[in-house]
């Protein structure tokens, strides 16, 4: 799933529930407008059919809104002209259109409206009303623009600072691994390559994840492991590892690097000052409602004076806390409050960092 859009399962069910409450809005907001003039004009209808008239020119004045906002023809307009002169062409098109059919849901012959004397009344009420309801589909549709650039600038935020991140872990790494390279030329040759087989496909996937929004959850788990077998021959036998991804999960899309600073925090604080054998497991599962991966390590795991509150955001200044920080921060901007990272303490020692995708 590209985090850069909803896929197509899940953007249609959303669509749809938009509609059908602006749908219901309009609905309701006709109704009373019909009630009010019931009450402003008494005998002007009968109220069952003052509202079957308002409901028609109300929806049918709605669909040629969003037929005109779908032709991008008023796109060259400054937003306040360009509603105006929707307002011109919906509001006539809803007002005569709209009376055809409620002549048609009433059952009565379709003519002409103002063939007979008419009073002014509703006509002046419908431009009233209808106005009033582009104003809220103008309002609206500005608050949507400015929640979707706020939400742009947000997530352009959280990647600048995911390359400065890896801008500033690349090149200790690298200098690490280089000088564990050299050591082991003269050592252990077969080891040394295995050392430079890796660290080119972990550079590789990271010059790959500096280009694009996503990546197939295969290649993640190839960066990882490219890592970690990186790491494992800098620790020796101190560190063991697990990677497993089912088959129906290798083409699922996520943000590059999503788990890396999980990773090296398992590594940096709980497996690398911890004294002995530690392992460190990456585990990816489906769930009904999205994608669980879990980073469970054998380390020394959180103290015990930590938050009890382990699903709480982390602070900068805490150990790994921007590491954490910055992963919640990426799922948030980019799938929403459904996403999010938990931390779970593991017996006797160790802690599990569970994201969750939602689909």
């Amino acid at each position: 799933m590209p985090p850069s859009s909803l896929p197509l399962a899940r953007a249609w069910p959303d669509r749809l529930k938009v509609a059908l409450s602006v749908i219901g809005a309009a609905v309701a907001f006709w109704a009373l407008a019909s009630t009010l003039l019931y009450v402003l004009v008494p005998g002007l209808e009968t109220y069952p059919r003052l509202l079957v008239f308002h409901e028609c020119v109300g929806l049918t004045m709605m669909a040629c809104v969003f037929v005109l906002l779908r032709t991008r023809r008023f796109d060259r307009f400054r937003p306040a002209l360009r509603w105006v002169l929707i307002g011109l062409i919906a509001i006539p098109v809803g007002y005569f259109v709209g009376h055809q059919f409620a002549f048609l849901a009433l059952g009565e012959p379709m003519r002409m409206v103002g063939h007979q004397q008419i009073s002014l009344i509703p006509i002046l009420f419908t431009v009233l009303a209808g106005g009033i309801a582009l104003n809220f589909f103008a309002t609206r549709e500005t608050l949507a623009k400015e929640a979707t650039a706020r939400s742009e600038a947000q997530r352009l935020a959280v990647e600048a600072q995911l390359r400065l991140l890896r801008a500033q872990l690349d090149p200790h790494m690298l200098f690490n691994s280089l000088a564990n390279v050299r050591s082991l030329v003269r050592e252990d040759v077969d080891r040394a390559e295995t050392m430079i087989d890796q660290l080119i496909v972990y550079l590789r996937s990271a010059l790959v994840a500096s280009q694009t929004e996503s990546v197939a959850l295969s290649r993640e788990f190839a960066q990882l492991r490219a890592y970690l077998d990186i790491m494992a021959v800098r620790m020796g036998p101190r560190l063991s590892y697990r990677l497993e991804l089912p088959t129906a999960l290798e083409r699922s899309t996520v943000p590059p690097m999503l788990l890396q600073p999980l990773v090296e925090n398992a590594i940096k604080h709980g497996l690398e000052p911890k004294v002995g054998h530690g392992s460190i497991e990456i585990v990816a599962r489906a769930l009904p409602a999205g994608i669980e991966i879990r980073v469970s390590d054998s380390g020394l795991g959180l103290p015990p004076d930590a938050q009890d509150d382990l699903s709480a955001p982390s602070t900068p200044s805490a150990p790994a806390g921007y590491g954490l920080q910055h992963v919640r921060d990426r799922l948030r901007v980019l799938y929403g409050p459904a996403a999010r990272l938990d931390l779970e303490r593991r017996d006797p020692s160790g802690i599990s960092a569970v994201v969750f995708i939602p689909t």
